[in-house]
This record gives C-alpha cells, structure tokens and sequence, in this order.
C-alpha cells in the first residue's frame, strides 16, 4: 500500500483520534493509524476523564453522547497500613449534577468510539498499522513506512501521538534513545466484576453516581499509589509505581498489586468480586522537565508522546491534557495547509498555543510536583503515623490524653527525625 495524504496521525488514543477528528472536520484529508486491531485495545488507563472543553466544542452533547460510566460525585485520599486506613472524603451536590465534573470510562470503548468518530467525519482509520520508520525526504519528515505489507504513507505532516515509547518521536530525533527511569512510572490495573447493588451500597451511591479513591501507603515502599474507580457493574483498581524505586526493591508490579487487593479494607470492599482482567502501561510522570521537542520540519508530538501527563499528589492528570493537545495540534497543521508551510518554524506555533493554554500552563505550574513524589517516607512512614495518630485519638483505654498536636508530632518524632521532618515538609511545600 502506498497513498498520499495532507496529514497522518500515528496513534489511535485519546490525543491522535481527537487530531484526527478535527483535521477531518477541518476538510484535511487525514490518515488515522492504530496498531491494534481497534482503538483502546492495547490502551489502559485507572479509568477517569475530567471535563474536556476543547471536545465538547467539538460534540456540544459530548458528555450524553460518548460511552460513559458513573459520573463522580465523591472523591477520596486514603492514607493505608498493611492493617489500617485513614481517608479524607470531599463529596459535593455540584459534581451531582450536568455538566458533571468528570466520568469513569473504558478506555476500549472510549477509544473505539472517538476514533469512529473520527472516520465517520471522513478520516481513513487504518488498524493493525505499526509504523515500522519514518520517511525523510530533505531531512524533512515526510511520512511513514508501515511493518504491515511494507507499505508507505505520505503526507507534508506526521503528528506522533503513539504514546509515550513514541517511535515516530525517535526515529524524527524529537526524543532520546534512552529514558530517564525517574520520569516514567508504570500503571498495574485489576478489573473486577461486581454487582451495581454492591457497588451503590458499599459507596454510598444512587442512581449512575460514581466515586473514587486515590491510595497512598499501598506500595510496599516503592515510590507510587494506588486507586479504585467505580464503573457501572465493576470497579477499576490498581497502582501506579515508580519504575526506577521499583527496579531498586526487587519487586514485581504484580505481587505489589495482589498485596494491595488482600489488605484487610480492600478486601471488605471487593468482596465477591471476581476478576475479569489485569491489564498494564507505561506512564510519562517527569511532567513539564520531560517536555521533548514538541515540533520539527513536518512532524508534531502530542499526548502522551510528549510528556503530558503530571501528579500533584491528589490528582493525577492526562487523558484531558491528551485530548486537548491533539486539537490544538490539528489547529496546528490547519493553519500551516492554509501557508503551504510545514516547516518546523512554522509548526513552532503548536507550542505557543500550548503554552497559552491549561496543558502547559498546568505542567509549568506543577513541574515541582515530582520532587515531592520522590519523597521515600512518604510511601510507608507517614501513611503509618497518620493510622498510629487516628488510633491513638480513637483508643479509649483509661490513659491521659494529649494535645493533638503534640501527640501528632510526637507519633511522628517515634519515626523519622525533625531534621527528615521539616525537610520533606519544605520539599511537599515548594512542590505545591
């Protein structure tokens, strides 16, 4: 197979099926490549999306018309022990009622349904398409070989949007050989059928209401965090882990994860749930420090393939940044068509509206967060003292009490020293 386009979007996720669907739109003639045999099939993700404004330009009935699950009205921090837990719950009638804050989804078909989209709006979905080079003509980008039939697309523009092991980023020199293991995490997830009555009674939810839950203390130590998200008839819980403090433990995402699912609160939670999948991905986490080159002669990065995903120890943002890069991508490519100028200088405009907009804005603002999530007491000591704290304010036992002050600084002093103490408060407080 060998065609000609005015533009080829390398990946099928949230990010390249939103570039496509508004260069299609757009009246670009697109080429939309997914290497599974359908968008999402090889996609995983803990399960929520955030209101995406950029989208809902695109379907003013976005929300009402995408394949949802529960919209999320109450969301959790969990501070975990091998036996304890203690967990701060923010619920508010606003996130119960349209337009709803954010939705747990299935990335499969989510994925599946934007990239049809995408078609429908006259982009050429190709899947089952692994782009195997790039194609230079000048040193210019000029297009993709594809491993299947050794076939060649062309187009003036490429907009790598392949996730973050970006291949087409590489091979266009965008993006180093060799990754930083304190810039990448990876995801662990475990999908577990349940009962829709057991998931309202064991929440506190009715009618499509969701929730969700972001663990800290649930890693065994290794850098990293846990999660619970309820879907329709199932619940989507997992971790994600650190790769360089995994690979220094000597321990496997798995075992990690099956640890995480036997804790005692877990356990009560997930009761009777039987186990329809393990899934796993890898995760940009250097935030606006792992920032490649976002644009050279006829090719654009975006999504996860450029870094855009960051932690902020309560919120863990990307399929939102994703999506709305890709469109400004598409904006991108449009305006240089109208030029007839794909030279790297001309798409430089791509970071410019990235920097105008909340992606980068949000990146920059954070781009401290990864100190504070290096911080190693923070996975097993303090999740332990805050349980200790809450076990000792609870304990009725004939013993004088304390102020809770002094009581909390004194269960902290039985653990880490004041110097360790003050300095990782100074690095949370700078990180946020």
């Amino acid at each position: 197979m060998k065609k000609t386009f005015e533009a080829i979007v390398v990946g099928a996720g949230p990010a390249g099926a939103a570039a496509a669907l508004k260069l299609a739109r757009a009246g670009v003639d697109v080429a939309l490549l997914e290497r599974g045999a359908f968008a999402g099939e090889k996609n995983m993700f803990g399960g929520l999306l955030h209101r995406m404004p950029a989208l809902e330009e695109l379907f003013p009935d976005f929300w009402n018309r995408a394949p949802l699950q529960r919209h999320v009205m109450k969301k959790n921090l969990c501070f975990m022990t091998d036996e304890a837990s203690f967990t701060a719950q923010y619920e508010t009638e606003a996130f119960d009622r349209e337009p709803f804050n954010g939705y747990t989804v299935f990335r499969p078909t989510y994925d599946a349904w934007l990239a049809e989209e995408a078609r429908r709006a006259s982009a050429t979905y190709l899947t089952r398409c692994t782009v195997d080079d790039v194609i230079t003509d000048s040193g210019k980008v000029a297009g993709v070989r594809l491993l299947r039939d050794g076939g060649e697309l062309r187009a003036p523009v490429v907009i790598a949007a392949d996730g973050v092991l970006s291949f087409v980023a590489l091979k266009a020199g965008l993006r180093r050989p060799q990754f930083n293991a304190d810039q990448m995490a990876v995801g662990v997830k475990a999908l577990i059928d349940l009962p829709k009555a057991a998931i309202d009674d064991r929440f506190g939810l009715v009618r499509d209401q969701g929730a969700s839950v972001e663990y800290v203390g649930c890693t065994g130590g290794v850098r990293g965090g846990g999660f619970l998200y309820t879907n329709y008839d199932s619940v989507s819980v997992g971790l994600v882990l650190h790769i360089g403090s995994l690979r220094d433990s000597g321990k496997t995402p798995y075992d990690l994860l099956n640890g995480f699912l036997a804790q005692p609160q877990m356990a009560k939670l997930l009761r009777g749930g039987r186990l329809l999948e393990y899934s796993a991905h890898v995760i940009p986490e250097g935030g606006y420090d792992m920032v490649p080159e976002l644009a050279g002669d006829g090719v654009l990065i975006t999504g996860d393939a450029a870094g855009f995903c960051y932690a902020t120890g309560l919120n863990l943002e990307g399929i939102n940044l994703a999506a709305h890069s890709g469109i400004l991508a598409a904006d991108t490519v449009v305006e240089a068509r109208a030029q007839g100028d794909f030279s790297a200088s001309s798409l430089g405009s791509y970071r410019r509206k990235l920097e105008q907009s909340f992606v980068l804005k949000d990146l920059k603002l954070y781009r401290r967060a990864p100190k504070m999530l290096h911080i190693d007491r923070l996975y097993e000591i303090y999740p332990a003292v805050l349980c200790d704290f809450m076990d000792r304010v609870y304990r009725i036992d004939g013993t004088p009490k304390e102020k809770l002050a002094k009581l909390l600084l004194n269960k902290a002093r039985q653990r880490v020293t004041t110097r360790e103490l003050l300095s990782d408060a100074f690095t949370a407080w700078r990180s946020v």
